[in-house]
C-alpha cells in the first residue's frame, strides 16, 4: 500500500467512524423523563409559604397520579428565585435549555412569574404559576402557555375589600409591598372598596425583600385614621407587620387590620392570641371537607412542621392535572410540546382532592371556590393548626373576575 493509499484508508476509517457513531447516538432513544421544577422561595421571607412543602406536595401529586405504573418516570427538581426575577430566570432559562425540564410551578412572586411566562412562550414549555398572585398573569399579560391556578389579587380583593366596607369599614389605609404583587393588590382592592361605597385616603409602599421593621410605615397609616388599614403584603411581611400593630396599638385605637393575603402558616407564626378574630379569604383549608382531610393525612407525615396552605395545595394540585394530560397526551408528545399539553389541561376538567372539581378557563385562570374564614380564640381550638372557623363560601363562578373583563388576547370575542 502506498503512502497516499494509506492516507486514505485512515480517513475513510476515521469517517465511517464517526458515521457509526453519530448512527448510534441517533438511534438511541430520547430521555423521555419528566422533568417538574418548583421554583420558589428557599431562603427568603416566603420559605414557609411556598419552598420546601411546595417540593413535598408537587411529590405527592406524582404519587397519587399514578403516572408510574404507566411507564412514564417523572422527576421533581426545585430552585431558589430569592425573589429576583433576573436569577428566575437564569434558573428557568438553563432548566429549559440543559436540564430538560418541561413544566415549572410555584414561581410564588408575581415579577418572577411574569418574566417566566415569556420565557416558558418562547421554548414551548409549561408554567403553572400555584404561587403567584397578580391577576396580569390571566389579564393582558396572559400567555398560552401559563396557567395561574391557586388564587389571585381580584380574587383577594374581591372577598376582603367588598365585605369590609359592607361591615361598615367604608375608609382605607394601605401598607403596601414595593412590588408588582403589592401594587396590583393594592389597585385591586381600592376598586372594590371604592365601588362598594368607601374610599382610600392613601398607602405607604415599604421596600420589599428586607423591611422587618414597619413602624414608620404604621405611624402612617395610624396618622391617616382610616378605619380599615389594608395589608397588600404576604407571608412574613404580613406577619410583622400584624405583630407590630398589635405593640401600636392599632386595633385598641379603633382601627382594624384586614389581611389581604394571609396562609395558615402566617396564623402559625403570630398564634391565635394576636390573630383571633381576623378576617380572611382561602381556596383551601385542610379541615375544610373530607377529602382535604385525606389529603393532609398523606402529606403531613413529610412536613410534620409545616402543614399545608392554600399554595402548597395549589402547586399539588396544578401538578395533579398536568400529570393526568400528560399521561393523556402521552410522554413523548408532552414533551415535544408545552403548548399542546397546556391545551389539553384547559380541555379536561379538574379534580383533586385540594379543591374538589374545577376548570382551567381559556385566558389560563384555574376556577374553584373561595372560602372567608374566622380565625379561632385559642380556647376555640382543639389542636395543632387548628385555626379556622367557615364564615361563607364564594361560588367559583364568582370567585374569580368575569372572563370578558381580563383584556386577555388568548379569548375569543
Amino acid at each position: 500500500m502506498t503512502m497516499l493509499d494509506r492516507r486514505r484508508f485512515l480517513v475513510g476509517t476515521a469517517a465511517t467512524g464517526t458515521a457509526l457513531a453519530a448512527g448510534r447516538a441517533w438511534a438511541q432513544p430520547r430521555d423521555a423523563t419528566l422533568r417538574i421544577a418548583v421554583l420558589a422561595d428557599f431562603s427568603g421571607p416566603y420559605r414557609d409559604t411556598s419552598g420546601p412543602t411546595s417540593v413535598v406536595c408537587a411529590r405527592q401529586a406524582v404519587e397519587d397520579s399514578g403516572i408510574a405504573a404507566r411507564g412514564i418516570k417523572v422527576e421533581v427538581i426545585q430552585g431558589d428565585h430569592q425573589n429576583k426575577p433576573d436569577i428566575a430566570l437564569a434558573l428557568a432559562r438553563r432548566w429549559f435549555d440543559q436540564d430538560g425540564v418541561d413544566m415549572v410551578c410555584e414561581s410564588n412572586n408575581s415579577a418572577v412569574a411574569l418574566a417566566v411566562a415569556n420565557l416558558a412562550k418562547e421554548k414551548d414549555k409549561v408554567q403553572l404559576a400555584s404561587g403567584a398572585a397578580s391577576s396580569t398573569l390571566t389579564g393582558e399579560q396572559c400567555s398560552s402557555n401559563t396557567i395561574q391556578w391557586t388564587y389571585d389579587t381580584w380574587m383577594f380583593a374581591n372577598a376582603v375589600g367588598t365585605a369590609a366596607v359592607r361591615a361598615g369599614g367604608d375608609s382605607w389605609y394601605f401598607i403596601t409591598a414595593d412590588y408588582g404583587f403589592g401594587h396590583q393588590m393594592e389597585r385591586d382592592t381600592s376598586r372594590f372598596v371604592q365601588a362598594a361605597g368607601g374610599k382610600v385616603l392613601g398607602s405607604a409602599r415599604f421596600p420589599f425583600p428586607g423591611t422587618t421593621d414597619f413602624s414608620a410605615f404604621l405611624l402612617q397609616a395610624q396618622a391617616s385614621r382610616a378605619k380599615i388599614v389594608g395589608l397588600a403584603t404576604a407571608a412574613a411581611d404580613t406577619v410583622n407587620c400584624i405583630k407590630q400593630a398589635k405593640e401600636f396599638g392599632l386595633t385598641r385605637r379603633g382601627q382594624k387590620l384586614a389581611g389581604l393575603v394571609m396562609f395558615t402558616t402566617d396564623i402559625h407564626a403570630i398564634g391565635l392570641e394576636t390573630a383571633q378574630g381576623l378576617l380572611l379569604s382561602e381556596v383551601f383549608y385542610w379541615d375544610l371537607n373530607d377529602r382535604t382531610r385525606a389529603f393532609l393525612e398523606r402529606v403531613k407525615p413529610k412536613t410534620p412542621q409545616n402543614w399545608p396552605n392554600q399554595e402548597h395545595a395549589g402547586t399539588y394540585s396544578a401538578c395533579l392535572h398536568y400529570l393526568k394530560a400528560v399521561a393523556d397526551l402521552g410522554a413523548e408528545r408532552a414533551k415535544a410540546s408545552g403548548l399542546e399539553v397546556v391545551q389539553r389541561m384547559k380541555a379536561m376538567p379538574t379534580d383533586d382532592d385540594c379543591f374538589g372539581p374545577g376548570k382551567v378557563r381559556e385566558d389560563g385562570r384555574k376556577i374553584h371556590p373561595a372560602y372567608l374564614f374566622e380565625v379561632k380564640s385559642p380556647a376555640e381550638s382543639r389542636g395543632p393548626w387548628d385555626y379556622y372557623k367557615l364564615a361563607g363560601t364564594v361560588p367559583a363562578e364568582q370567585a374569580f373576575r368575569p372572563l370578558a373583563e381580563g383584556n386577555c388576547p388568548l379569548v375569543r370575542t
